[in-house]
């Protein structure tokens, strides 16, 4: 059998398997539980946050056999399909790919026709920044008074280029970006069900690198169960991720308030060998120093955890203006990397 990837095998397929866009769900099990239904609704959010993940479901809720309702069967022809992503009522368009006027002419001269064999015609429309304005205008016609069998479900990672006249048209659902916490929580729930030995401390390093993408959290995880034949430890995952040890930002940090040269250089040369690139380590500096200077400002903050500990220690040991200083110098840097 194919192997299939952790972010495909483990997508929602209801809301109630939705991580960290509560608000939304919510607004949306409301919608359909009181049948009142708009025809056009754009989600919009960071990449793999459940834009098209939230588009499916509410495709699903739809044109589900048993009925139109927050919670779909599952188990009919109609839902299985547009799990599998075969739902012929269901029309998925990338806009980056299909941005030119007449192929959008092309698809509203389609919206009259009835749905095949579901309730309700979709389209779902991926990255719909990417129309042209040409192609914008095609669209809101039909956008604004659509055939009662048709829905629209439009998802962005960039609404601000979407024109006034489109946002006005459309329910809208900004999706956050997934805290860590519920992204760590997540992948010990899968990996239980998928029987792979895993460390906590390793799954908060890939929640971390994820930066709130839940499916750049399962790729990681994909790619660090290989790395790690089979386990997600914290040592393979650190080597694969590159990611410094917090030990060595605070050694490198009192080698600077100790005026040790010898033993500053010595450090960088040794963290050279591990990480892959030292934009993640100033990423990971300017956290430490933000975090040393808040226990300067507010003492009572860092009384608990071992992190929390080491930043009131080095608190005493580097003059507050030392640090201020420092935090503009890595500022400075990671600005360079952008350059």
């Amino acid at each position: 059998m194919t192997y299939q990837v952790l972010a495909r095998k483990w997508r929602p397929r209801d809301f109630d398997a939705l991580v960290g866009q509560g608000h939304v769900a919510r607004a949306l099990i409301n919608a359909l539980d009181t049948q009142r239904l708009h025809h056009a609704f754009l989600f919009s959010g960071t990449r793999g946050v459940g834009k098209t993940t939230v588009a499916r479901i509410l495709a699903k809720c739809l044109n589900c056999e048993v009925g139109v309702s927050s919670t779909p069967c599952g188990k009919c022809s109609s839902c299985q399909e547009i799990d599998e992503g075969r739902f012929v009522d269901l029309v998925e368009v990338d806009a980056a790919s299909r941005a030119k006027v007449d192929e959008t002419r092309d698809l509203m001269d389609n919206v009259q026709f009835a749905p095949a064999r579901g309730r309700y015609k979709v389209y779902l429309i991926d990255e719909v920044h990417m129309f042209s304005t040409h192609s914008f205008n095609a669209l809101l016609k039909t956008l604004e008074e659509p055939p009662p069998h048709v829905k629209f479900l439009l998802a962005t990672t960039d609404p601000q280029k979407l024109p006034v006249t489109v946002l006005s048209r459309c329910l809208q659902f900004n999706l956050k970006r997934i805290a860590p916490n519920l992204i760590v929580t997540q992948l010990e729930k899968l990996m239980q069900e998928e029987s792979v030995l895993v460390e906590v401390k390793a799954l908060e390093m890939i929640a971390k690198s994820a930066d709130g993408s839940m499916r750049d959290a399962l790729s990681l995880l994909d790619q660090a169960i290989a790395h790690g034949a089979g386990k997600v430890l914290e040592k393979n995952v650190r080597e694969m991720l590159g990611v410094v040890e917090e030990a060595q930002l605070q050694a490198l940090l009192v080698f600077l308030a100790e005026g040790d040269g010898e033993g500053l250089l010595a450090l960088s040369s040794s963290m050279a060998e591990q990480v892959i690139d030292f934009e993640s380590v100033l990423q990971e500096l300017l956290t430490t120093l933000q975090r040393i200077a808040v226990c300067q400002i507010v003492p009572g903050v860092c009384e608990v955890g071992s992190v929390e500990n080491s930043a009131k220690v080095l608190a005493k040991q580097l003059a507050p203006e030392d640090v201020q200083l420092y935090y503009e110098i890595v500022l400075k840097g990671l600005e360079r990397f952008s350059l």
